[in-house]
């Protein structure tokens, strides 16, 4: 079911019966409509929790994962205190653009999900951006 911003936001404010995860998911996937990934354009997905923050490479067109990364990696824990931060989450997505560079991977579709393109997410971006990866 995918529903446009218009239709999301008259069912955010007037239904209140709506649940929060309920709206999260249909946001999710009205957003989904509009990216998708391909061989030569792979979909950069993110997911965050409290704690850490992971991404994901992903081939659309065959439902396949090239690539995965998240602050729980060995090598990317090894040099953070902590996974919360932006610090952390400009690191992975420069470890994720080394990754990927490795695979020939040079083109990516960003798709933030149902965040909002600001602190965590929007270093991860910078940081794939900093490490030669373009959007």
């Amino acid at each position: 079911m995918k529903l446009s911003k218009r239709t999301l936001s008259k069912l955010k404010n007037k239904n209140k019966k709506l649940k929060p995860n309920k709206y999260k998911k249909l946001k999710r996937e009205a957003l989904r409509g509009n990216v998708k990934g391909t061989l030569e354009r792979p979909r950069l997905s993110v997911y965050k929790s409290n704690k850490h923050i992971y991404a994901q490479i992903i081939d659309d067109s065959n439902s396949k994962t090239l690539l995965c990364c998240s602050t729980l990696d060995r090598s990317i824990r090894l040099n953070l205190s902590t996974g919360r931060t932006c610090d952390a989450s400009r690191f992975m997505g420069e470890k994720l653009a080394e990754l990927s560079l490795e695979k020939n991977i040079t083109k990516i579709i960003f798709d933030r999900g149902p965040y909002l393109y600001h602190g965590r997410v929007k270093a991860l971006a910078d940081g794939t951006r900093a490490g030669g990866l373009q959007f």
